[in-house]
């Protein structure tokens, strides 16, 4: 059955083996090496949207912080925070305002909070101001000040929200 289907044989340089007249025989086909990907770019301001800024728990900042991109509080910072989004971990404390679309909240703040989304979760522990288009309050949560809502909570001159007084100072 099989003796119908001829096997043509071809050495390396496409000629056929058997003696017929040579066909049409594409060349072999060039495989090229698969590019490797270009070099990024020196790291941008998309770049570090993608990773998020983290303050370490051995950290401290004094002064205010800015980011376009995501921020973890675990340390301690004494000024504001503005950035797209924050969260303040477990054991972060903030004294100053939070600016920022998403906020989740872990740790302790005293001063305002300005957000688009405002999460205070169970362990969370702010003393201040939150203005906000949307708030969600955890069981557990201590949370003392007045709360606000917003259609525009970052728009300049938002009212709503007072900065902490500043720390006392040791005589």
């Amino acid at each position: 059955m099989l003796s119908n289907f001829a096997s043509k044989k071809s050495d390396k340089e496409g000629i056929p083996v058997s003696g017929e007249p040579a066909a049409a025989v594409p060349p072999p086909i060039q495989r090229e090496m698969p590019q490797q990907a270009a070099p990024r770019p020196p790291a941008g301001r998309a770049a570090e949207r993608s990773q998020p800024s983290v303050i370490g728990p051995d950290l401290t900042i004094m002064g205010n912080l800015t980011s376009n991109g995501e921020v973890h509080v675990d340390g301690e910072v004494q000024g504001d925070v503005h950035a797209t989004h924050v969260v303040i971990g477990e054991g972060a404390r903030v004294t100053g305002g939070i600016m920022a679309r998403e906020i989740v909240v872990r740790g302790h703040i005293v001063g305002f909070l300005r957000g688009h989304k405002v999460l205070l979760q169970a362990t969370s522990h702010v003393e201040g101001d939150v203005l906000h288009k949307s708030l969600a309050i955890e069981q557990g949560a201590f949370f003392e000040g007045k709360s606000r809502r917003s259609e525009e909570p970052l728009a300049d001159g938002a009212q709503g929200h007072r900065a902490p007084p500043p720390p006392a100072q040791p005589a």
